[in-house]
């Protein structure tokens, strides 16, 4: 049987998955606050996508202690992991044998749910996707909305992650349940960490892909040095294929990516301590220098403590300020 899904951070990621499952079928309710869940609770959530615009009435609660988790939940943690501890916490007291789903970027999330809870899974995001304003969502991908492959944590399958699988094809995205989730997400690690750069001088700036570039490489050499198996480029192309390309949604154009939207919205934090951070601890742990990184870090923290808004640096800003 499936779970009860209670999906914490219904923004754009949280909104989208669990929106979709709501429509395929399934028992959601998703964690908000603020204006966003009075707009969930009185209207509904609006989700926009490239071939069509529907208002899903999705039950909405303030935290998991208003959602009534359960040991039989499914906690779907789809916040940013600059803000999941608290919510890990929280659950922790209430439910301490649900099961947790880490659909985040980054891979500390993982370990810190762990930490708390018997049973772990992982996912792979690749979404593209933005919350537009209270109660509106916009997801940018066709034919699928999305890749979500997931496993347990730290590897292998489960008859769980073979449900939620199932659960997710049937809402249409492409998931497969998968034994090395972790191999995936140290990937997309890898792509994250150009995040910053792009949140910092937008993702049209001569110089911002030669930068993603030095902090991929620093990355890579790091994974190779801690013995970390990760995807290759080529097995994460083939994953992709033509399964996940970016479309246009109609009055709604997506100015950037995750790290970018925290700036735009001026939420006064950034998860690059859990992206290009993830990187320069390992560096520091196993003697790679990781300058590249290490700036990335530095910028984009400054930038969301003084709620400096994205696109402000140029790639040659940043560069300059690399630590020989």
């Amino acid at each position: 049987m499936s779970p009860r899904y209670v999906v914490v951070g219904a923004g754009a990621i949280g909104g989208t998955i669990g929106g979709r499952l709501l429509e395929a079928g399934r028992d959601v309710v998703l964690v908000a606050r603020g204006a966003h869940l009075d707009a969930l609770r009185r209207d509904g959530l609006v989700l926009a996508e490239p071939d069509r615009v529907r208002t899903l009435h999705v039950p909405a609660a303030a935290s998991v202690t208003d959602a009534r988790l359960t040991d039989d939940d499914l906690l779907v943690m789809a916040t940013k992991l600059q803000d999941a501890r608290p919510v890990l916490d929280e659950a922790h007291a209430l439910a301490p044998g649900a099961t947790v789903l880490c659909a985040q970027n980054g891979v500390a999330g993982e370990r810190w749910a762990a930490a708390r809870f018997p049973d772990v899974l992982a996912m792979l995001v690749v979404l593209m996707a933005a919350h537009l304003d209270p109660g509106r969502v916009a997801a940018y991908m066709r034919p699928y909305p999305g890749i979500l492959d997931l496993g347990r944590y730290p590897d292998g399958e489960t008859d769980l992650t073979r449900t939620v699988a199932a659960d997710l094809t049937a809402a249409g995205f492409s998931s497969h349940s998968v034994p090395d989730v972790m191999r995936w997400k140290y990937r997309k690690l890898m792509s994250n960490l150009g995040n910053a750069a792009e949140a910092a001088c937008g993702n049209r700036t001569p110089g911002v892909l030669e930068l993603h570039a030095a902090a991929r490489d620093e990355g890579e050499r790091c994974l190779a040095a801690a013995g970390i198996a990760v995807a290759g480029e080529h097995e994460d192309d083939v994953r992709r294929a033509d399964l996940v390309q970016p479309h246009d949604v109609a009055g709604h154009e997506r100015g950037g990516g995750s790290s970018w939207q925290s700036l735009r919205r001026g939420t006064g934090s950034i998860e690059a301590r859990y992206l290009n951070g993830e990187i320069v601890a390992l560096g520091q742990r196993h003697g790679i220098a990781t300058p590249v990184n290490a700036m990335l870090l530095r910028v984009a923290e400054e930038m969301a403590a003084a709620r400096e808004q994205p696109g402000t640096r140029t790639a040659a800003d940043l560069q300059a300020l690399v630590s020989p």
